[in-house]
């Protein structure tokens, strides 16, 4: 079916354009103004929408066990409220398996959880629990015969890794064409704080911020830009930076010429450390943890400058019923994580676009096309030229909405943005030309989502830097 979007203003992140754009087959086959129509096309009014590329999370974790418990949201309900916020591609961080397990194993659970389920395209980020002779030689295949471009590591939980793996990861990674992406805290830190609390009795949610200092996530991103810059310059990711001081050490790094990345999260830009002492505080325990407010003017600072390059969830979804069971109000025992997948692209469009902090195609950038840059996708997702996935998402610039849960469609009982006003949604989203959102209605269904082998890592340019 050839379908023509009429009307709209087509917006990538070099330009908006008053253009039709028409699908073909699942790709865009052409842009025009004033195109013709045919009897074979479905027109789609676009009338007063933006046509943007539809969005790229590269950070959800869907279907996680954390040992204490499994996330709430699998392949098909995760990537069904994606779908429902505009999001068309996902990349999930995968969860860690058995002791001793080699790069494979997960890679092959984690295909036989989305396979059939997904509504949108994905794609899996490597997952990196210990590193040895074999761990490095198999990481070659993974990227030429699976298509996993970017390994994730940690610093911190039961899996991390001390400095001289960290070194043999990212020189290996740089080798074979691959991002090393890295969950950066001082895990030695977190632990004498935390235990220090628990002795005192202090297992109140407030605490988990304070034995996860803005220090300890900063010192292990400084920690792990000079690693990278001693590895031979490897390509490096940091996710979820919640902080200004952070920053502060990204920036230095880029200045001086290294690649270095960082995203950030709806979360750290619009929620403090002020939710943990609430009623309900378990419902925002995550790592790092949600911060306090002056470290939000850091970050949108990034986000305009072009030293934060992408814009993820960290999607990892535990209902309150959940929290409070697991761990009975202590704060050391409560799985970490929030859900957002669906909230993303609404939050930054409202926040920023409309509140006149970035442009539309800043937004596109950050949502979408650095995204697809970075992680392997590019010129197949994040772009509206011809050739490429009609991967599509229209947004109503004048549309109001408060936020609800009950609106929403993960498998969880609560939204950490409840209560929102959002000005400005999108109203249509399209897969691969496939309709699966739209008027508020979700209509995709499972399996249509197919698994993305990813190019090896191509440096893209830092923006606002070179």
């Amino acid at each position: 079916m050839k379908r023509l979007l009429k009307g709209g203003t087509l917006v990538d992140h070099q330009g908006q354009y008053d253009e039709d754009l028409l699908i073909e087959r699942g790709r865009i086959a052409q842009r025009g103004h004033n195109m013709t129509i045919t009897p074979e096309m479905e027109v789609i009014d676009a009338s007063g929408y933006q046509v943007m590329p539809g969005g790229i999370d590269v950070h959800t974790h869907f279907n996680i066990d954390v040992g204490i418990g499994r996330s709430c949201d699998d392949f098909f309900t995760g990537t069904r409220a994606a779908a429902c916020g505009g999001t068309t591609t996902i990349v999930d961080h995968m969860g860690f398996g058995p002791a001793g397990c080699n790069l494979h194993h997960q890679l092959a659970r984690y295909h036989a959880y989305a396979d059939g389920q997904a509504v949108i395209d994905y794609s899996f980020h490597g997952v990196v629990q210990h590193v040895d002779d074999a761990i490095l030689d198999e990481m070659a295949a993974m990227v030429e015969q699976e298509g996993i471009s970017s390994f994730k590591l940690y610093l911190t939980y039961q899996y991390k890794l001390d400095d001289t793996a960290v070194l043999q990861v990212l020189q290996r990674l740089r080798q074979i064409g691959a991002l090393t992406t890295v969950h950066p805290e001082n895990d030695a830190a977190i632990r004498l704080r935390r235990d220090a609390f628990l002795r005192q009795g202090n297992t109140a949610p407030h605490y988990h911020a304070l034995s996860r200092p803005v220090a300890c996530e900063a010192e292990a991103i400084a920690r792990m830009i000079n690693l990278a810059a001693l590895a031979d310059s490897a390509p490096l990711y940091i996710v979820h930076l919640s902080n200004g001081l952070g920053l502060d050490y990204i920036r230095l790094a880029q200045r001086n010429g290294q690649p270095v990345w960082a995203e950030t999260c709806p979360q750290y830009l619009l929620l403090d450390d002020s939710r943990y002492r609430e009623p309900d505080g378990l419902k925002y325990i995550l790592s790092p943890p949600l911060r306090r407010q002056e470290e939000q003017a850091a970050l949108w600072q990034g986000l305009v400058d072009g030293s934060i390059s992408t814009l993820a969830t960290d999607h990892c979804n535990f209902s309150l019923r959940q929290r409070q069971a697991l761990s009975g109000g202590d704060f050391s025992c409560c799985p970490n994580g929030l859900p957002g997948v669906e909230n993303r692209l609404a939050l930054l469009y409202s926040s920023g676009v409309m509140a006149g902090r970035i442009s539309p195609e800043q937004f596109v950038m950050l949502t979408s096309a650095r995204p697809a840059q970075l992680f392997g996708l590019w010129p197949q997702k994040g772009n509206l030229m011809p050739g490429a996935d009609a991967d599509l998402v229209l947004f109503d610039p004048t549309r109001h909405v408060t936020l609800r849960h009950e609106e929403m469609h993960d498998n969880g009982d609560y939204s950490p943005y409840e209560g929102m006003a959002c000005h400005g949604w999108p109203v249509m989203t399209l897969s691969r030309g496939e309709i699966v959102w739209r008027d508020g209605a979700f209509i995709g269904r499972a399996g249509h989502g197919r698994f993305l082998r990813r190019e090896p890592f191509s440096a893209p340019p830092i923006d606002g830097l070179f």
